[in-house]
């Protein structure tokens, strides 16, 4: 035991030391886990910024008798969250990107659940199961389920009909059309894109696309990457021909770029895009900011006509060396209970149909919550492009996968991202930035491996 604590120990600040170059996220730095006094539980990586994230930690304090919750408001700070785990300094409880999860749990910043899952009889059952392996590490579960993003493929009605057609001739499934539709729909003027007619939403969502070309990124067990496999090669091809196809990554960032996103004046509202996938919160932003946006919605569709749900969301887990371990376990099961999501649903619907806007519903990690949430509290609003939306995430979101955790975490997330990034920069082919993607991405792995 003596010797598996330093082991630990020694993994931690290996990371820790590997980071110290890299600079704090602004708003982050500075916070002391230790200052705060032992009647006071802490959090990282969670904000309260509406009522389906306050009323859940309001919750949790009354589950929490005798501890004052301190919410540390802001994203996630991998360099702060090490540091402080190395230092002895963690907080209690942590909200984090369920991708990053396996990679800390090789590490040791973090505590397995199987004694809490014991000892609190938390369900399992209950969570949805692609978020439930997303947050396990050879088969231990290190973190329950928070939030649930599914992708849905989001499409400008309007442009659409003005160019003779119907929402429905998107299809990813055909990538011979799909590259005809995108020149189709496309706009220039004056030597400028005006409009993209298809955005495939790279970097990001090249797992996406290589998935529906039938290749997966990394082995199911995380261990061996697979970056460099011939169908990983063609999708990456296939995607970043899209951006060529309308004049290059550097005129299609600048438009992308310019967009008011969260805005009246979003990219929909403007009709400065035909279509492309995106995470389903964005329905929400459209149905706020732009109620009366031409909107419709679809799916994404392997190249077989298979509808390819990509899903991804934050997961709670409990840091180790944490000073209130049995209340961090209490904390993160209600914060993710049915009943804990179902009451904050209900607050949250109340509150926006208040400002006069639409609820669109709301996809957690727990399956039992969500049946509620469609069944109980979520109404059709009348509008039939933001009814369509809601009808559809609730409907793909009960299947769908995920990248595989594995023991590198982040850096085997980095070395996907940044070939993706070479080849639309133009620094190289796809398979010279996938085989380079290839090398470090395996030599990470085996790295965070080894001894395990």
């Amino acid at each position: 035991m003596v010797a598996a604590h330093h082991r630990t120990a020694r993994r931690v600040l290996a990371l820790v030391s590997a980071l110290a170059s890299v600079p704090a996220l602004t708003g982050c730095g500075g916070v002391s886990f230790a200052d705060t006094a032992s009647t006071t539980f802490t959090t990282l990586g969670y904000g309260t910024d509406d009522a389906l994230a306050s009323d859940r930690v309001d919750t949790a304090r009354a589950a929490l008798k005798g501890l004052r919750i301190q919410v540390n408001e802001g994203q996630f700070d991998e360099q702060q969250f090490l540091s402080a785990v190395a230092a002895g300094d963690p907080p209690d409880a942590v909200h984090m990107d369920r991708t990053l999860i396996g990679g800390y749990a090789a590490r040791g910043a973090l505590v397995p659940l199987s004694d809490c899952i014991e000892k609190q009889h938390v369900d399992l059952a209950v969570f949805n199961r692609t978020a439930l392996t997303e947050g396990s590490l050879d088969g231990t579960v290190y973190a329950l389920p928070d939030s649930y993003n599914s992708r849905l493929m989001l499409v400008d009605d309007n442009v659409v009909r003005q160019n003779g057609m119907r929402a429905s001739a998107v299809d990813t499934s055909d990538w011979d059309d799909l590259r005809a539709l995108t020149e189709k729909l496309k706009k220039s003027a004056g030597g400028k894109l005006t409009r993209i007619g298809f955005d495939p939403k790279i970097p990001e969502f090249f797992p996406l696309w290589a998935k529906a070309n039938g290749a997966d990124l990394i082995s199911a067990d995380g261990r061996t990457a697979q970056l460099d496999s011939p169908e990983a090669v063609e999708a990456l091809t296939y995607a970043t021909g899209l951006i060529d196809a309308q004049g290059g990554w550097g005129r299609f960032k600048s438009l992308r770029d310019s967009f008011d996103q969260f805005g009246s004046k979003n990219q929909f509202a403007r009709d400065q895009i035909g279509a492309m996938p995106m995470e389903d919160w964005y329905v929400d932003v459209l149905a706020e900011a732009s109620p009366d946006t031409q909107l419709a919605t679809g799916v994404f569709e392997d190249r077989r006509g298979r509808t390819l749900n990509w899903t991804s969301g934050f997961g709670w887990a409990i840091p180790r060396g944490t000073r209130h371990l049995d209340e961090a376990c209490t904390f993160i099961k209600t914060m993710t209970a049915t009943s804990t999501w179902v009451h904050a649903a209900k607050a949250k619907a109340e509150e926006v149909r208040e400002g006069g806007h639409a609820y669109t519903g709301d996809v957690t990690g727990n399956l039992e919550a969500d049946r509620v949430i469609e069944d109980e509290i979520w109404k059709p609003t009348g509008s039939k492009a933001f009814d369509q939306a809601t009808r559809t995430l609730f409907a793909i979101s009960r299947e769908g996968f995920a990248v595989p955790s594995n023991a590198a975490g982040t850096e085997f997330k980095n070395a996907w991202q940044n070939a993706v990034n070479r080849v639309l920069s133009g620094e190289q082919t796809p398979r010279q930035a996938l085989d380079q993607a290839q090398r470090e991405a395996q030599n990470a792995l085996d790295i965070a491996n080894e001894g395990r």
